[in-house]
């Protein structure tokens, strides 16, 4: 079992012990619901090219994907959020492995639709040293095809956990892009890619630094 599927697990043990079962159905029916919008079957995948994009780091500064990319293969790694859960368990798990990815040949890049300081704040609360972009309003994850809207059973129940998605996203949708990880060449083409529409699994670091061996 892979180090971050074990925290994943034991998060969810310990979620069925402590939410009211009627809360964790109506999460699970909201992810069969997306699943079976295929969204899945709209997204990018390996093979397809990434469209540049230009958007703020952590610290305001804009970056642009084809500068990363002239220098090495690129992860891209796009989470909803440091509110999630699931995203803290998975940018910690990658901090760990990030030696190895960068070994690799490879530059680790975060994205996510939060604001430049809540991604800074992530940055500092895994003391992660890497970029993370701030894709406010969702534009480049929209492009992608990642983008769905928070149904308002679950907005209920963020909010009652006092998860404030828009204060975290700095406008008031509830839009998040599907969790990914996509692997680039220097190109910009999709050489491995990860996308599923059940936010709780997630790519294993230790299966990044596997594909970018083999790659």
């Amino acid at each position: 079992m892979g180090v971050l599927k074990e925290a994943i697990d034991g998060y969810n043990e310990e979620k069925k012990r402590k939410m009211p079962a009627e809360v964790l159905a109506t999460m699970a029916q909201a992810t069969e619901d997306l699943i079976k919008s295929g969204i899945e079957n709209r997204v990018l995948r390996s093979g397809d090219t990434m469209p540049d994009f230009e958007l703020p780091d952590q610290h305001g500064r804009l970056r642009r994907l084809s500068d990363y990319l002239s220098e090495s293969r690129v992860v891209l790694n796009i989470y909803r959020g440091g509110w999630c859960p699931y995203c803290n368990m998975e940018m910690k798990a990658l901090q760990d492995a990030l030696p190895e990815i960068e070994a690799s040949g490879a530059r680790l890049i975060g994205m996510a639709p939060e604001m430049p300081d809540r991604a800074l704040e992530t940055l500092e609360r895994h003391q992660i040293k890497i970029d993370i972009l701030s894709d406010q309003g969702n534009r480049v994850s929209e492009s992608l095809g990642l983008v769905f809207e928070l149904p308002q059973a679950l907005r209920t129940i963020y909010q009652k956990n006092g998860l404030d998605v828009p204060a975290f996203n700095g406008d008031d949708s509830f839009k998040l892009p599907l969790p990914a990880t996509y692997i680039l060449d220097r190109n910009g083409v999709i050489l491995y890619d990860f996308v599923n529409a059940d936010y709780t699994l997630r790519l294993e670091p230790a299966e990044i630094v596997a594909r970018l061996a083999a790659l």
